[in-house]
């Protein structure tokens, strides 16, 4: 399970890395809105040092699931059970492949539900009462602009890798919102206009500091 199966090996191969960048910021702006719920995506992964995100794993036994789908999906239970066969190993292939973690890690998660026992109505209900604490409310001002700045940091990146500019000398930085500073040397195929060009172009960037170089190969 060291590569992402399906559709996911497909678009990793693609840009494994601007797609990566891409999700990332997709996380950060939901979470910095303070109200999102995050199905997957790398979430445990781009979350886990934030105290206000509240990790969640739901299960549910195989019977459960497959009984569910059928119903859902109008199909047999051996069709059902294909799907959630695939499903997980898209899924745990994912995880291992993009940030080398186990999907069935519990140290992940801070509350594991079990609608087998609960029930689905329950489960809600208890998600949504968790999301209402005090501890999860008070995400600090200071974490949602971290998200903020995050967020434009990775659009940043994957607007570089999708313009073929290889980051490997490269450097940036949020010192504030809407603020990128760049630092180090750029790829000698390429010059500093064309990087702040780029950089300027990604939505949320007000202001850019350039303190990078051409490659010394570029003079050449």
């Amino acid at each position: 399970d060291q590569t992402a199966p399906g559709l996911l090996t497909r678009l990793l191969r693609l840009r494994p890395a601007e797609y990566l960048e891409l999700m990332a910021a997709a996380v950060y702006e939901v979470a910095r809105r303070g109200e999102g719920i995050i199905c997957g995506n790398g979430a445990p992964y781009f979350l886990r040092d934030f105290g206000c995100a509240l990790h969640l794993r739901i299960h549910a036994s195989e019977t459960f699931r497959i009984g569910r789908l059928m119903e859902q999906e109008k199909i047999s239970d051996e069709d059902a059970m294909k799907l959630i066969e695939k499903g997980d190993s898209d899924m745990r292939g994912f995880m291992q492949f993009s940030f080398q973690m186990d999907w069935n890690d519990i140290s992940l998660y801070d509350v594991i539900i079990n609608v087998d026992k609960i029930g689905l109505d329950s489960a809600a209900a208890q998600v949504i009462a968790m999301a209402k604490t005090r501890q999860i409310q008070e995400c600090s001002l200071t974490a949602l602009e971290t998200m903020e700045k995050l967020s434009l940091l990775k659009r940043v990146e994957a607007s570089i890798l999708k313009n073929n500019i290889h980051p490997q000398e490269l450097f940036f930085e949020v010192p504030e919102t809407g603020v990128v500073k760049i630092t180090g040397l750029i790829n000698p195929l390429h010059t500093v206009g064309d990087v702040l060009e780029i950089v300027r172009a990604v939505p949320g960037v007000k202001d850019v500091v350039c303190e990078a170089e051409r490659h010394p190969l570029g003079d050449i």
